[in-house]
């Protein structure tokens, strides 16, 4: 059997760190400097003479088509495993995941082996895995959620009412976390009599589905609707609603009103009839 044929060559296998993602082919492919097999001196071995590295996505990807997950995600400064599919040639690097671990130091823009931007790891003494996700420390996108809960809203006749409180209480190692670089984020909770489901951008519009079943929508924006067919809303509870501008309602039809019990009405003036505009 010949020796030179991918897989009948041994496994060669190495670690390494990410130093440059901007893929010319688009295919996810990463500059990747290997321990043992090149230097950190980057004035002999500059990233752009790195080898590119495949990455390997898992069988729930097709890799093909675009169907599934893309294979970016990696950033410079990433810890990597992988082997080589040429060898002992070992110039056609496979990534096969990365490596999380605990920071001592910021990059080294000046060596190998660290980001060449200077931007990952964000911090040091503390794990790679996300603060969401450890609950060593409360991460500032939760505390800038708490921050942001509005209490106290005016309802009819002065009542007022609050937001839910947030019940974010996560333990390692139920909460599963995807954190994009921009602060995009998907929680996935499983904690104990506090579970969650959490989506939400970086300008902090976002939605949660509490452990109680509860739906907690915020939108920082304007909210925009359109349905093409029917709409129909079933509310079993009560409903309150708090404008703190102009509320408008234009009903190309009929409009029909029909209430069980009493409708009272109250306002400075009431024109019923008045004219349009």
């Amino acid at each position: 059997m010949p020796n030179n044929f991918l897989g009948h060559d041994g496994f060669i296998w190495f670690i390494g760190v990410v130093e440059d993602r901007q893929d010319p082919t688009k295919t996810g492919r990463v500059r990747v400097r290997c321990l043992g097999y090149h230097t950190d001196d980057k004035t002999a071995l500059p990233t752009s003479d790195l080898p590119w590295a495949s990455v390997m996505l898992p069988i729930t990807s097709s890799g093909i088509s675009g169907i599934g997950q893309t294979p970016l995600g990696l950033v410079e400064g990433s810890w990597v495993i992988g082997f080589f599919k040429d060898g002992q040639s070992s110039q056609e690097p496979i990534i096969l995941g990365s490596l999380p671990g605990r920071p001592t130091e910021l990059p080294n823009t000046a060596k190998g082996f660290y980001d060449p931007n200077g931007q990952y790891p964000r911090y040091t003494d503390r794990p790679d895995v996300n603060d969401l996700a450890t609950a060593i420390s409360e991460p500032a996108s939760l505390t800038t959620r708490i921050q942001a809960r509005e209490t106290d809203i005016t309802g009819v006749l002065n009542t007022t009412w609050n937001m839910p409180e947030i019940t974010a209480a996560s333990q390692y190692p139920h909460n599963s976390v995807y954190e994009t670089e921009s602060g995009h984020l998907l929680e996935f909770d499983d904690t104990a009599n506090a579970t969650r489901i959490h989506l939400r951008h970086n300008t902090g519009t976002s939605i949660e589905l509490t452990n109680d079943g509860n739906s907690v929508a915020i939108t920082k924006g304007s909210a925009f609707i359109q349905i093409d067919a029917d709409n129909k809303i079933y509310i079993k509870g009560n409903k309150a609603v708090t404008v703190d501008g102009n509320s408008e309602i234009k009903v190309k039809g009929d409009y029909k009103l029909d209430v069980d019990g009493t409708i009272k009405m109250w306002g400075s003036t009431i024109d019923f009839n008045g004219p349009r505009g």
